[in-house]
């Protein structure tokens, strides 16, 4: 039998630990995965004899509002420890149907009824009061990142947590890690961060062996464990609260950040060149991934914070809490870029696109958030990204540093641009306020309705197009770019618009080949099944039509197709494709 832990990510963008251990405790596999699909295929080996597995994630809500029964149980208990749980209720939308977390166990097979004695079952777990149980803590380590706590003291209290576990070797019953080599290798990562997203990467692996432990503790020591809550309303399993635990007093607030701030500033201010050159990278990069993509978009734009502005948020604070104790590291759009799209479907497109071309280290919805409070007003996509491995060789200026990436409409955009300008900026008499507000709210319901007919335009303008009769005879060698639009529109009617300029440009790779008519053209691309190419590739949203072609030509001509004039730019990305593209098994 095998226990296995699961640090899950409630959405499909963030990273999920995944933890197995085996009998005797010892560790056998540790990694981070991202979909469904890749937790399914790094539990296979470890189902077969039976398990047990203990997710951090909701598995169970009923409740439409406030905390489930399990979580204020719990909280009565732990949350004097710091180590209380988050409400969880079907007004999330990622909890509203089922839930990520009963997903997964559906999947594997896995028999969630805490009662069950099932060959494969699942708990739900929590690592915050499991840490508080076994070691006796006065209050959670804080090795999470929130507004407030710089890299050394995050670095620091993970290292602490891990040496903990490390010590359960001699516990009964016994978690043995240092025998294995992705653990050593992960203490060390640890050791030499020197930016947070590092640590975070680290802390959902060490998490997900906190949830294999619990599992493994629950089976040997039954009558050591604490069950919240029920199979009905939602469950979380923990070792039991000591009696005799006390809390820890808490350490004193930082009351002067000046001298924090002014150092900061004037480091900011040294690298403030390397980060223009960074900024004007990352607008180069995204604009090949999303040009390569094929996708539709208005433009891409980009900036380095300015140092004034670097300055002031780095001394902000919230009733008296500084937000920024690490200025350099917490403070994460200093290089800040905008995607600005034509219709709200292009805005999921590219966030789609940035998550499998690039590393997503957050990725907040403010419309999502702002509708969830009934109301009407700022809509953006905010994604907080790294470069890909290949792309931070190519790049050094930008190199592993993060980039936030706000994805929004033309019409979101010129509400958001002019509401900053006039509310933040400008001075808003204390009698107007009240009416400006109401007519910013206004405003933002017509836009949003009319983001909504836009789409519905484009939808029917591209369900509607007539087919373009493939015939030859054109004395013109070359294929303008309207009729290719045209031909494309019919030849891959759920793909997106691509750009106009797009059109041109794979018009001349298309020459290139000596196709001259859209009859040699449509020859061409006959026996590619682009069934197959969606899902080798892992599109989960239809790509532009560019982009269908591109593909096409790139499996119809292979190497011919990548030493094109035209693709110089792109060897690299063309080759990897085409490995995908033509893989087996």
């Amino acid at each position: 039998m095998h226990f296995v832990g699961l640090d899950l990510a409630w959405g499909n963008s963030s990273p999920t630990g995944v933890a197995v251990l085996d009998e005797a405790g010892v560790l056998q596999q540790l990694s981070a995965v991202t979909t469904d699909a890749e937790i399914t295929a790094a539990l296979a080996p470890y189902l077969t004899d039976g398990c047990l597995v203990g997710v951090d994630a909701p598995l169970i809500v009923k409740n439409e509002k406030g905390s489930r029964p399990a979580e204020k149980a719990l909280n009565r208990d732990f949350a004097r420890f710091d180590a209380g749980a988050h409400p969880s209720n079907t007004s999330n939308p990622t909890l509203s149907e089922t839930t990520r977390g009963a997903r997964v166990c559906a999947r594997l097979g896995l028999d969630m009824n805490p009662e069950s004695r099932a060959t494969k079952r699942a708990i739900e777990v929590y690592p915050h009061p499991a840490t508080v149980a076994l070691f006796r803590l006065g209050r959670t380590l804080k090795y999470k990142n929130k507004q407030g706590r710089s890299v050394d003291q995050l670095r620091a209290e993970l290292l602490v947590l891990m040496r903990l576990l490390e010590s359960l070797a001699s516990a009964r019953p016994a978690l043995q890690l240092v025998s294995y080599d992705g653990w050593r290798e992960l203490v060390a990562s640890v050791e030499r961060a020197k930016r947070k997203s590092e640590l975070r990467r680290a802390e959902d692996q060490v998490d997900a062996v906190i949830c294999a432990y619990v599992a493994l503790f629950r089976e040997r020591q039954p009558d050591a464990v604490t069950t919240y809550g029920d199979f009905e309303t939602g469950f979380i399993v923990t070792p039991t609260l000591p009696a005799d635990l006390k809390p820890s007093p808490r350490p004193p607030k930082v009351e002067k950040h000046v001298d924090i701030v002014r150092r900061a500033t004037q480091e900011y201010a040294a690298l403030h060149r390397q980060l223009i050159v960074a900024a004007e990278e990352a607008v180069e990069v995204i604009t090949g991934i999303l040009d390569d993509a094929g996708l539709n978009y208005l433009n891409v734009t980009g900036r380095a914070k300015s140092i004034a502005s670097f300055a002031e948020k780095a001394g902000r604070t919230a009733n008296g809490v500084v937000l920024y104790a690490d200025p350099l590291t917490d403070i994460g759009d200093v290089i800040g870029l905008r995607v600005i799209t034509y219709v709200h479907s292009d805005v999921a497109s590219v966030a789609e696109l940035l998550g499998t071309e690039a590393v997503v280290l957050s990725d907040r919805d403010m419309g999502l958030e702002t509708a969830k409070g009934g109301s009407f007003g700022y809509v953006s996509r905010h994604l907080q990204i790294q470069l890909s491995k290949e792309d931070r060789l190519t790049h050094s200026a930008i190199a592993d540093r993060p980039v936030q990436v706000q994805v929004r409409t033309v019409l979101q955009h010129a509400w958001a641009e002019f509401e900053h300008d006039i509310r933040y900026k400008g001075i808003v008499p204390d009698e107007h306020r009240a009416d400006f507000d109401r007519r910013f709210t206004l405003a933002a319901g017509l836009l949003e309705l009319a983001d909504r007919e836009f789409s519905i335009i484009r939808e029917r303008l591209q369900s509607g197009l007539p087919d373009v009769e493939v015939s030859g005879g054109d004395d013109d060698p070359r294929i303008s770019p309207r009729e290719l639009a045209a031909f494309l529109a019919g030849q891959y009617d759920d793909a997106s618009w691509s750009r106009p300029d797009h059109y041109a440009w794979i018009a001349g790779l298309v020459l290139e080949l000596g196709i001259t008519s859209l009859s040699e053209l449509a020859e061409a691309i006959r026996g590619v099944d682009s069934t197959v190419i969606d899902q080798r590739m892992g599109y989960r949203n239809p790509t532009g039509a560019v982009r269908r072609l591109d593909d096409a030509l790139l499996v119809a001509h292979g190497e011919r197709y990548i030493k094109l004039h035209g693709n110089a730019h792109r060897v690299d990305r063309l080759h990897t494709r085409l490995k995908k593209m033509t893989a087996t098994g």
